[in-house]
């Protein structure tokens, strides 16, 4: 048993969590190892610097400032393999604020601009600006609400929004490229497993299909819509179905206003 006040590194988070219970994952960030433990390589540097970010839905430029940084710490790129950068959470969260997630834009709104005054008031900087071991100590303030403005649960709502971006379908907008399948070894959605591939011991090549890749799962029935993007395209304004990707939506996460909207039946 591990014992008290040690910390867990990312590899053995993501082993525990597996794929199923990923975006359920109840561990505090402050058990995670700091980045100093497992350094980034260059070659993922490099790639985090070279992503483009795409057209904001619902989040201002500077809130999508703190927002990317804040995912990028939460989970980081290192010598395991990419990050939430990589994976495209941040883009996930605000996509979903612009639909299924809008009742937390608020929370959002106000979140966000926490950090960054906690970061300008204890370090100098606004936190985007900062060294990783700068945001990692505001981070830490965050979680434990010393944080001037912070709305309740914030922390708790933002590092499990930042787990489903992470690991989620890449229809719903994160796990951009499979980045969050492959850092777990999982092999992608498949309607068809053949005796061979269930032995104990195989592994299975991943196959980098969405569900949304397969007739019986269509994007009609479980379109991720903002009621601006759905007026532009003819439609009601509402999401038909609330699947945000394997895991997503049976994990009972809770938004701040305390409905288990993440987790309601469809």
């Amino acid at each position: 048993m591990r014992k008290a006040g040690t910390r867990l590194t990312r590899r053995e988070l993501l082993k525990q969590a597996g794929f199923a219970g990923a975006a359920a994952a109840i561990v505090p960030t402050t058990a995670i190892a700091p980045a100093h433990a497992a350094p980034a390589s260059a070659a993922g540097q490099a790639g985090a610097a070279a992503i483009t970010r795409e057209p904001l839905e619902a989040l201002t430029a500077a809130e999508a400032d703190v927002l990317e940084a804040t995912c990028a710490r939460l989970i980081p790129t290192d010598a395991n393999g990419p990050g939430a950068t990589e994976a495209r959470a941040a883009h996930y969260i605000d996509r979903a604020l612009a639909g299924f997630l809008a009742p937390n834009r608020q929370a959002y709104a106000a979140g966000l601009a926490a950090i960054d005054r906690h970061a300008i008031t204890s370090h100098g900087a606004a936190f985007s600006r900062l060294e990783p071991a700068g945001q990692d100590a505001v981070l830490k303030d965050v979680e434990a609400g010393k944080a001037d403005g912070l709305p309740s649960g914030f922390f708790a709502l933002v590092r499990a929004h930042t787990i489903q971006g992470t690991f989620c379908d890449p229809f719903y907008g994160g796990n951009a490229n499979f980045a969050g399948w492959d850092l777990i070894g999982y092999p992608g959605v498949r309607t068809i497993v053949t005796p061979d591939e269930q032995r104990i011991g195989i592994a299975l090549t991943p196959n980098h299909k969405s569900a949304y890749d397969y007739a019986m799962f269509t994007k009609a029935s479980a379109r991720l819509v903002s009621p601006k993007r759905d007026r532009r395209e003819g439609g009601a304004g509402e999401h038909e179905h609330d699947a945000r990707g394997l895991g997503a939506r049976d994990s009972g996460l809770q938004d701040i206003g305390g409905s288990r909207r993440n987790g309601d039946p469809a």
